[in-house]
């Protein structure tokens, strides 16, 4: 009958053993690690995410009424107090419909716009006539791009259901703010007929 007895105190042995049982560890802790990786729950900062575009789109939308206000009290060109109204009108009801987001998830929403919102709101309140006509024009094409983007974001990668249902429901009336925001900057742009026109003692809608 052969011998099976292994003669431990040889090196070859002592070294294949050692090999085996490190293989065998090394195994057993990737397991774990990716164990862990498919039960780990979705990192925190996806709620963050909702949660800081429903605030800014909050102070935005706000920013976006008292302008709309200030427009229809300083604007010369019809165009421009058509689309103030509109302004107040709309980011009116999209506020109110955050709000009733926000609070499905317990989201604290500021109460005034943003300090940057404020400064461009001092500025413009110091413009008169087709200044601040030209000025509004611009800054609300370069806000409506702006936001366009952050809820395109929010409505395609938002975690949170409430407010990604908002962001989805509200996108379509910001893309025709902006359109109609470009129609005004091009109807109020310096050399236009119809700036002069639709100028000072001319405020019927069209």
């Amino acid at each position: 009958m052969r011998n099976w007895n292994w003669n431990w105190k040889s090196p070859w042995i002592k070294a294949s053993y050692v090999a085996a049982v490190t293989t065998l560890f090394t195994f057993v802790g990737c397991w774990a690690v990716l164990a862990h990786q498919d039960s780990a729950p979705p990192a925190a900062s996806s709620g963050a995410n909702d949660t800081t575009f429903a605030k800014k789109a909050a102070a935005g939308g706000i920013a976006e009424v008292k302008m709309g206000q200030l427009a229809q009290q300083k604007g010369t060109a019809a165009s421009v107090k058509k689309f103030g109204a509109r302004m107040a009108e709309d980011h009116s009801k999209a506020g109110d419909e955050l709000k009733q987001a926000a609070s499905q998830s317990n989201i604290t929403l500021p109460t005034d716009m943003s300090a940057k919102d404020k400064a461009t709101y001092e500025m413009l309140s110091k413009l008169s006539g087709a200044a601040f006509d030209r000025a509004y024009a611009r800054d609300m094409v370069r806000d409506h791009e702006e936001d366009i983007a952050e809820f395109n974001k929010e409505a395609n990668g938002g975690h949170n259901p409430a407010v990604k249902d908002f962001a989805t429901q509200t996108l379509p009336t910001l893309q025709d703010h902006l359109k109609e925001a470009k129609e005004m900057r091009q109807n109020v742009a310096p050399g236009n007929p119809s700036a002069t026109k639709n100028g000072a003692g001319n405020t019927g809608k069209r």
